[in-house]
């Protein structure tokens, strides 16, 4: 039996504790979203016991069921049930301020990476790049698009982005899917215990957190036109792409490439060095927002740009996680829920691989001895097993070191 109390009753435990456990989570939980859940596991109910297995099953399906980052919105609902929502807001800043502050300090170094041996080492981290989302994405349609109608979904939303890509398209693509999936792949309810802490975020605050979810969502990008602020037009795509992306980390690529390469706020090859870069990292793949928020062009740039980048892309799951988590034990017993989500679900492959092979395959690729390079590079990573760190940091030195 869980013997955690409930949110309401959980001022003993310091947010400071949760800030503390996490810190030390966004500093060695290397690996992507998979494996963070796992180390989760690990530290939260098995050597600290702050909750029972069943809670953590039952969170662990609310976070993977909302857009956004699944392990960050894990470590945000695992404060906010220990520490409140005082604890929420430090399980996210110890988590991310590892692999944020190195995004941000690394894109301080982008300038010099683009010249001399550093092209070498830019174009390993993108062929290195190309394995982890192929890897990612062969991972993903073996649980998301198995059977002919979600692979179906899948593959037309390849086809559909490969002729007509771009941010607009991908969000029609999603909304499609959720469609399909109402229609045909309505699944039934979902078994996971009831967690009863999760009941304790009064209504008027989780109705209010929605709101305000929907609010910036709807709002942000006329208040930037209106006001002419970059910050806050820079403010809206992030959001936006936090508040879309279903699937987890990897999915952000396309979905910020539409955004910000496709304006010009930053240069493609820039754009792939860094998110190669930040498959080296522990902390969650949603960091990369630090390093194109403080390396863009447009905006204010360096840490100013970067913590507005950071703050907006995960601002929509901490509104999420408030929002929806006391109605979760209700539209998780929904099929028509499910099914939409399974069908969103299969569209994110598509995306995917359309973003795969352009612009990563497209850009990655100069010479026919880089697919040679890229496929070696998966091999290490889907048969050797080594870790994606471990790839690209490799990838990085020995292409730069004979691009010298």
């Amino acid at each position: 039996m869980d013997e955690t109390p409930p949110l309401s009753r959980a001022g003993p435990s310091p947010a400071a504790e949760v800030f503390q456990a996490f810190l030390v989570q966004g500093l060695t939980a290397f690996g992507g979203p998979v494996a963070h859940i796992g180390y989760f596991r690990r530290e939260f109910v098995e050597r600290r016991a702050w909750l029972s297995e069943g809670a953590f099953a039952d969170l662990l399906a609310l976070a993977q069921f909302l857009p956004g980052p699944a392990s960050s919105q894990l470590g945000m609902a695992i404060g906010l049930r220990r520490a409140g929502y005082a604890g929420l807001i430090a399980a996210w800043i110890g988590f991310t301020l590892p692999a944020g502050v190195a995004m941000i300090a690394l894109a301080y170094l982008a300038p010099q990476l683009a010249a001399g041996w550093g092209d070498g080492v830019l174009h390993g981290l993108q062929l290195a790049a190309a394995a982890v989302v192929l890897n990612a994405l062969v991972a993903m349609a073996r649980t998301l698009a198995v059977g002919p109608i979600r692979a179906g979904i899948a593959l037309g939303a390849t086809a559909g982005l490969l002729l007509a890509p771009g941010p607009a398209p991908q969000i029609l693509a999603l909304i499609a899917g959720g469609l399909f999936g109402m229609a045909l792949l309505r699944e039934p309810g979902a078994a996971e215990p009831d967690d009863p802490a999760t009941q304790e975020i009064p209504p008027v605050v989780s109705g209010g957190a929605l709101a305000v979810f929907v609010l910036l969502l709807g709002l942000l990008p006329f208040l930037a036109v209106w006001l002419d602020s970059p910050s806050l037009g820079l403010a809206s795509v992030f959001y936006r792409t936090g508040a879309l992306v279903f699937g987890g980390g990897h999915v952000v690529l396309p979905l910020l490439q539409s955004e910000i390469v496709g304006r010009g706020w930053l240069d493609q090859d820039t754009f792939l060095g860094g998110y190669g870069a930040v498959q080296a990292l522990p902390g969650p793949l949603f960091s990369f927002a630090g390093f194109v928020g403080a390396a863009q062009q447009v905006a204010p740039g360096g840490w100013r740009g970067g913590l507005v980048a950071l703050a907006a892309i995960f601002l929509p799951s901490l509104l999420l996680v408030v929002g929806v988590l006391p109605f979760w034990d209700r539209l998780k017993a929904q099929p028509a829920a499910r099914g939409a989500l399974a069908g969103v679900n299969a569209v994110v492959v598509g995306v995917l691989a359309a973003a795969l092979w352009n612009p990563v395959l497209m850009t990655a690729v100069r010479r026919p001895s880089d697919w040679a390079l890229a496929a070696g590079a998966y091999v290490f990573l889907a048969v050797a097993k080594l870790p994606p760190w471990l790839v690209v940091i490799g990838f990085a030195a020995v292409i730069g070191l004979f691009a010298r």
